[in-house]
C-alpha cells in the first residue's frame, strides 16, 4: 500500500476502535463487520462491498506489529499533507525527494507491505466465511492441463513402448507408455500443458490399445480358447497353448472336459507394476466333420458303448416353471 493512502485513511474510525486499542479489540471489531459486510451475505450491495474492502484493508495493517507502528508515525507526520513525486520536473525541483522518499527512509526500502485494497481476508480468518470465495488471496498457479489421445498396439500395451506426438508447431513430444496400460488409462506428460504463472501443466494423453485376434484382456488376466479332439476332451490330454510371451506353455485338460470349461495357468497374464495376471484357457471341444468310413464305424462304435446315458435326462425337470 502506497504510505499516501495511509495518511488519507483512517484505519482506526473505519474499524470504530480507539487508537491505543489493544490487539483483540482490533481483531474482536474486525470479525464484527467483516460477517456484517462479507459479500456472501450482501450479494449485489455496492456499498457493502466497499465497506468490507475497506475494513479488511484496516485490519491487514492495524493487526501487524510493524506495519501499525510505520501507519501511526506516517499519520502523526503526514497529518494530511501532500507531497509531489518528486523527480526532474517535479514541484520539488530536480533531486528533491517525494513522499515516497520520505518515508521509504525512514522506515527502509525493504519494509514489508501488505495490501488488502482487493478485499484479501487475513490467513487468521481465512475460514471465518468458508474461505471468502473469490476475496481469499490465490496463490501463483500452474497452466491448465492439454489433452491429447493415442491408439498403440495389444502388444504395446503388453510390453511398454513410446510413441511421439506432434505438435502443430512440429515439436515431437515423446510419451512413455508403461507396460500393462489398459484401454483407455490416461498417462501424464509433466510440462506440456499451457504455460502459467507458476509453470506449464501437464498433458494428458489417453491411450487406446487395439483389440488382438486371439488373446483378450480381462483386467491383468488373458482370455484365450484353445479347441480339443473329442478324445482328448473324453479321455484327457496334455496340450501346448502359446502365451503373451511367444512362448508356448502345458496345460493339462482333465478326463470328460466339457466343452466351456476354463482352466487356469497361473502367472501367464499381464505383468504390471504391481501384479501379475494368469492365463486363462477355455476349452472348445471340436465336433469332426466328413468322417472317413473307419472314423464313423468307430463314432457308432462308441455310440453304442454308451447307449444308457442320456445327457439330457434331467431337462425336463429344469424347465418347470
Amino acid at each position: 500500500m502506497a504510505s499516501q493512502d495511509w495518511v488519507e485513511k483512517d484505519f482506526y474510525k473505519i474499524l470504530g476502535v480507539s487508537k491505543d486499542a489493544s490487539d483483540a479489540d482490533i481483531k474482536k471489531a474486525y470479525r464484527k463487520l467483516a460477517r456484517t459486510h462479507h459479500p456472501d451475505t450482501n450479494s449485489g450491495d455496492a456499498a457493502s462491498e466497499k465497506k468490507f474492502k475497506d475494513v479488511s484493508e484496516a485490519y491487514s495493517v492495524l493487526s501487524d506489529p510493524q506495519e501499525r507502528e510505520q501507519y501511526d508515525a506516517i499519520r502523526a507526520m503526514g497529518s494530511g499533507a501532500r507531497f509531489s513525486a518528486g523527480g526532474p520536473g517535479g514541484a520539488g525541483g530536480p533531486g528533491a525527494g517525494g513522499f515516497e522518499d520520505i518515508f521509504g527512509n525512514l522506515f527502509g526500502q525493504g519494509a514489508r507491505t501488505r495490501t488488502s485494497s482487493s478485499g484479501n481476508v487475513p490467513p487468521e480468518f481465512a475460514d471465518l466465511f468458508g474461505g471468502f470465495g473469490g476475496y481469499q488471496q490465490q496463490a501463483p498457479r500452474k497452466g491448465a492441463d492439454r489433452t491429447a489421445s493415442t491408439s498403440i498396439s495389444f502388444a504395446g500395451s503388453i510390453n511398454g513402448t513410446t510413441i511421439g506426438l506432434r505438435e502443430p508447431s512440429g515439436e515431437v513430444i515423446d510419451v512413455r507408455i508403461p507396460a500393462g496400460i489398459k484401454d483407455g488409462q490416461k498417462v501424464r506428460v509433466r510440462g506440456k500443458g499451457q504455460p502459467g504463472p507458476a509453470g506449464a501443466g501437464d498433458l494428458m494423453v489417453t491411450v487406446n490399445v487395439k483389440p488382438h485376434t486371439f488373446f483378450q484382456r480381462d483386467g491383468d488376466n488373458i482370455r484365450i480358447h484353445v479347441p480339443v479332439t473329442f478324445p482328448e476332451a473324453a479321455l484327457g490330454a496334455q496340450i501346448e497353448v502359446p502365451t503373451l510371451a511367444g512362448e508356448l506353455v502345458k496345460v493339462k485338460v482333465p478326463a470328460g472336459t466339457p466343452s466351456g470349461r476354463t482352466l487356469r495357468v497361473k502367472g501367464r497374464g499381464v505383468k504390471t507394476a504391481k501384479n501379475t495376471g494368469d492365463l486363462l484357457v477355455t476349452i472348445d471341444v471340436v465336433v469332426p466333420q466328413n468322417l472317413g468310413k473307419e472314423a464313423e464305424d468307430a463314432v457308432n462304435a462308441f455310440a453304442a458303448a454308451t447307449a444308457g446315458s442320456d445327457p439330457r435326462g434331467n431337462l425336463a425337470a429344469k424347465a418347470r416353471l
